[in-house]
């Protein structure tokens, strides 16, 4: 009895550790840096509207964007979520970002308890949710406004529950509700695709579990809420509704990608080599470990996660980087049962060795790059940095024979992630593109609420939409002329747009030097023919 109660109190202390040690990263200045394209974007503008909606109008349960279209990409769960902080907090960033960080958070205490459930030690189950809290892609998808880090917390939901349930049958009950808030996340697809991953994880650990009524009960009731949406949608809109929605939006990204921009099916493949250092190192014996123990639970979880998942993804036309995200708890329980194993044998493979130097050397030229070659960032050679003495104390360790390299590298990539997200580098994809929030300006102050504006630059910009609040729409140069000539219109072009389409005589509104020089313009009196 003394024993349990120690376990139970051990058990707390680490969860709630490893709760306040994920807020932390997924909080610090979380509102430090405008919203991204495309989905945060889109999901703040959303939100906005289920906000901003009268309370006798169901906004909330039709969901809209821009002035009144009808959002049929994603189901509403986020978007309520996010249209709650604003009635709470009002409309910022960090409000846009608060809900959705907090639910990625949960993730990390959840691989815990999941690890607890399926390994015979609590070593192994530490260390698979310490790797998966300093994983650089999903610490940073985790606090933006996207679905994917809401979707791996529903996951790990579920399955824990599910591992619960071999013991206590009420307990499936949590995984039916995870499921539905799966699909009511991000439709019914993800939701078919995850609850196959536990169908054949049970297929193979546990099949007499698939007999349990409540099971298949659990399920049904678990996501009756989200086929109720769907019907609502459908009644409300017609055949419109599923043709776009389960059509353009979900089946046709099976076998079309999004944008005219495809990838091989080793793709996902290259986004953890690129992003799953330093704890790749340590994934291949984690491999080697979990088909030796085929027998074990844990084995057959984190290698039906893993692989039916990556297979899944891997084979869909659209590939886009942070749809690999719900993958990552699968992965770090391989990782987390290899050092949990090295820990114990204080034995580490040459691989692993050679591996571990080689980056050390490579983090160290990285620090005397950005420090001071043509393009230094002290904001990135400051990490890189740290970085770099962790993994060489670490080297020097594992040189030495001890074990202790493993917290070392924990220790010292959490502080680089946190120096990261104090940083204005986190969300680099900022830098793809112009900076929305002073064009926003401009148009927001110089243009009547409700307008559309035509823009030459090639792509929609979300985050400008929501900043501007104002419909912008790319367009190609015959549209720009017709608009120009026909109908009293405002554009966002660059300079070389003016001349080359003759968009003259003009009044510039507003301009922003960058290195196209867009501004804001709009015919003067007389221009236009009615």
């Amino acid at each position: 009895m003394g024993r349990w109660r120690e376990r139970l109190t051990r058990d707390r202390l680490y969860l709630l550790g490893l709760f306040v040690a994920a807020l932390l990263l997924y909080l610090v200045n979380l509102g430090n840096l405008p919203l991204r394209d495309w989905d945060e974007g889109i999901v703040a503008g959303v939100a906005r509207n289920i906000w901003r909606a009268d309370r006798d109008r169901y906004t909330w349960l039709f969901p809209t964007i821009n002035y009144g279209d009808p959002y049929w990409n994603k189901p509403p769960l986020i978007h309520w979520a996010i249209a709650l902080a604003y009635r709470l907090f009002g409309v910022s960033e960090w409000s846009t970002r608060i809900i959705p960080a907090i639910v990625s958070a949960c993730s990390v205490p959840l691989l815990y308890s999941i690890g607890r459930e399926i390994f015979t030690s609590e070593l192994p189950a530490l260390a698979s949710a310490l790797v998966y809290l300093t994983l650089l892609p999903v610490a940073r998808h985790g606090r933006v406004a996207m679905l994917d880090g809401a979707i791996s917390c529903w996951f790990c939901l579920a399955v824990w529950c599910l591992l619960r349930g071999r013991k206590a049958g009420v307990f499936l009950w949590g995984t039916g509700i995870a499921i539905g808030l799966i699909c009511l996340t991000k439709g019914i697809m993800m939701g078919v695709l995850l609850g196959g991953i536990i169908i054949v994880f049970l297929a193979w650990d546990s099949p007499k579990l698939l007999t349990k009524f409540s099971l298949w009960a659990s399920l049904l009731i678990g996501i009756l809420p989200a086929i109720a949406w769907y019907g609502l949608q459908y009644w409300h809109y017609g055949r419109q509704f599923l043709d776009i929605s389960l059509g353009t939006q979900t089946f046709n990204r099976i076998w079309e990608p999004v944008s005219s921009v495809s990838h091989p099916p080793w793709y996902y493949l290259l986004e953890i080599a690129k992003y799953s250092l330093p704890w790749l190192i340590f994934l291949p014996s984690g491999v080697k470990l979990a088909l030796r123990q085929t027998h074990y639970s844990w084995s057959k979880l984190a290698l039906t996660w893993s692989s039916v998942y990556l297979l899944a993804v891997s084979l869909m036309a659209t590939k886009l980087p942070w749809y690999i995200i719900p993958l990552y708890p699968g992965l770090s329980l391989l990782v987390g049962a290899s050092l949990a194993r090295i820990w114990q044998k204080n034995q580490v493979n040459y691989f692993s060795k050679i591996s571990l130097y080689s980056l050390t050397v490579v983090c160290c030229l990285g620090t005397l790059y950005y420090s001071f070659g043509e393009t230094s960032d002290t904001h990135l050679a400051r990490i890189l940095l740290l970085v770099a003495v962790s993994l060489a104390i670490a080297s020097i360790l594992v040189w030495r024979g001890s074990r202790s390299f493993i917290p070392v590298i924990i220790t010292g990539f959490y502080t680089a992630l946190f120096l990261l997200f104090n940083s204005p580098l986190w969300l680099w994809e900022l830098n793809e593109a112009f900076p929305v929030k002073p064009i926003a300006r401009i148009i927001q102050q110089n243009t009547p609420t409700g307008e559309t504006i035509y823009t030459t630059y090639p792509s929609l910009r979300p985050a400008l939409e929501f900043y501007s609040d104002r419909v912008i729409i790319p367009a190609a140069d015959p549209q720009i002329e017709q608009h120009w000539q026909t109908k009293p219109t405002y554009l966002l072009v660059d300079s070389k747009a003016i001349d080359r389409l003759n968009l003259k005589p003009h009044q510039t509104l507003g301009k922003y030097l960058n290195s196209e020089e867009l501004q804001l313009i709009t015919q003067t009196e007389g221009t236009f023919s009615q």
